[in-house]
């Protein structure tokens, strides 16, 4: 745990105790400051009381003493409207900031390397933090994957944090200084949060607001979003930049064609490695997650043989086309992260006679990127709350079944992969859909999904094979 945050013995504001907030309260206590923390849910506030977290109800303060406001990145300070207590710190004028802002303050010997985009961004920084590993690096890994910020070990000036940064954390980090940073890709997402698509883009953008000269811009060039960044970073030109793409040339930078990874920084276009033997890395998409990944671990010094040693062997990553199971001839695969259509359809064109598993909460944007993907689907099998939405576009378009849950959905796919026995079918989880309908988040989906096909609750138990 970090524990050297710069706060001591003053007041903090805490806002929001899941587990980032949790470990910004602890990391804070340790550092003598003075925590008030709040969540607006009251069973999780005597949760952490129960764990020594003292409580401060921050509609109700003196604002004059908090020196900083610690804002978790779910909760609104911006659209659709700010949280009261937001607007309480901005009226005392109370800096506010994130949990990764803490750990740069706290840490500023160590290197960053930040990693942000619609979709992939997970996948790309779990795979930065296997190359660096296995290439000796001292590295830390977490931020919005996995392990929060504070979580992290301390690193001295040869360490290297490798941080998954969403929209949302970028807004409240205005010291991060990123030597390496990437931004894959932009679709829409969380349009709500940031009051258009030019706020969205302006928040994904910002990554690179604060890398010095020295600095390294890693920009997919996949769509037109990042490629309209690309050009306004080009013509600043204040910075190394470099291309990556996971289906088109990219001069001066890192791309794959046709499955094969070429290194062109250098401008002689070496072909590296054929991503297609890599089954933890499948698609277009996640060829331009290890383009990414290798440009970026090269920028940060890291050998190409060794870049490429740890690609091929990559493990993969849960709930991220995750391969659960092969059962019966059918395969089992967990894309529970796909929670908006263009991460879904991503991961439909990946695979043929599929049985897929969609629905959910539905995000802002709408469902006609789905409509691509449709040609590889089979059956279609919808449940949770965008059960009707998704039968009413795809209505003629794909055969459907309105499922409800995710245990009829397995059921009922595993029955019909086995009854037409078509050649290699795969039973998908892509929802397409946030998950908070009907579990606590996208991890919770996808562990109920795989303990489904393989744990104590598999529906196969149950059933005959034929």
């Amino acid at each position: 745990m970090i524990d050297t945050i710069p706060f001591t013995d003053s007041a903090v504001a805490v806002l929001g105790l899941g587990r980032s907030g949790l470990a910004a309260a602890r990391a804070l206590m340790a550092s003598d400051a003075h925590v008030w923390a709040w969540d607006d849910n009251a069973e999780v506030r005597a949760c952490a009381a129960q764990s020594g977290v003292p409580l401060v109800d921050l509609e109700a303060c003196d604002w004059k003493e908090p020196k900083a406001l610690v804002l978790s990145p779910g909760i609104p300070h911006s659209f659709p409207k700010p949280h009261p207590v937001v607007n309480l710190a901005r009226q005392a004028a109370c800096e506010i900031v994130g949990e990764v802002e803490l750990l740069a303050r706290a840490q500023r010997q160590a290197s960053y390397i930040g990693v942000t985009g619609t979709n992939g961004k997970s996948t790309t920084t779990a795979l930065l933090g296997h190359i660096l590993h296995s290439a000796g690096r001292e590295a830390e890994t977490g931020g919005n994957l996995g392990v929060p910020a504070l979580e992290l070990k301390p690193l001295g000036a040869t360490g290297v944090y490798v941080l998954e940064m969403s929209s949302f954390q970028l807004e409240l980090t205005p010291s991060l200084v990123l030597g390496v940073a990437a931004l894959l890709n932009i679709s829409s997402d969380h349009l709500d949060r940031h009051g258009s698509m030019e706020g969205y883009i302006a928040a994904k953008e910002s990554i690179f607001r604060s890398q010095r000269a020295s600095g390294v811009a890693v920009v997919g060039i996949d769509d037109a979003h990042c490629r309209a960044i690309f050009e306004r970073l080009k013509a600043e030109g204040d910075r190394a930049l470099i291309p990556i793409s996971g289906s088109r040339r990219a001069p001066g930078g890192v791309y794959v064609i046709d499955g094969t990874l070429f290194d062109d920084i250098e401008g002689d276009a070496v072909s590296m490695l054929d991503l297609s033997g890599v089954h933890t890395l499948p698609g277009e998409h996640n060829w331009q997650n290890a383009a990414a990944a290798y440009a970026v671990a090269k920028a940060a010094g890291a050998a190409p043989g060794a870049i490429i040693s740890a690609i091929s062997d990559y493990p993969g990553l849960a709930h991220r086309q995750e391969l659960v199971a092969v059962i019966d001839g059918v395969a089992y695969v967990n894309d529970s992260k796909a929670t908006n259509p263009d991460a879904a359809v991503k991961a439909l064109s990946c695979y043929h006679s599929i049985y897929w598993i969609a629905g959910g909460r539905l995000k802002e944007g709408g469902l006609e990127a789905l409509e691509e993907g449709l040609g590889r689907v089979s059956h279609a099998f919808l449940i949770g709350e965008a059960m009707n939405a998704f039968a009413e576009a795809f209505k003629g378009k794909t055969p459907l079944t309105k499922s409800g849950k995710l245990e009829t959905a397995v059921g009922q796919a595993r029955r019909l992969a086995l009854k037409e026995k078509l050649e290699d079918p795969v039973v998908l989880l892509a929802p397409a859909c946030a998950s908070f309908d009907q579990f606590a988040n996208f991890e919770a989906r996808g562990d109920a999904f795989r303990k489904l096909v393989t744990g104590r609750d598999a529906v196969m138990k149950t059933e005959a094979r034929s």
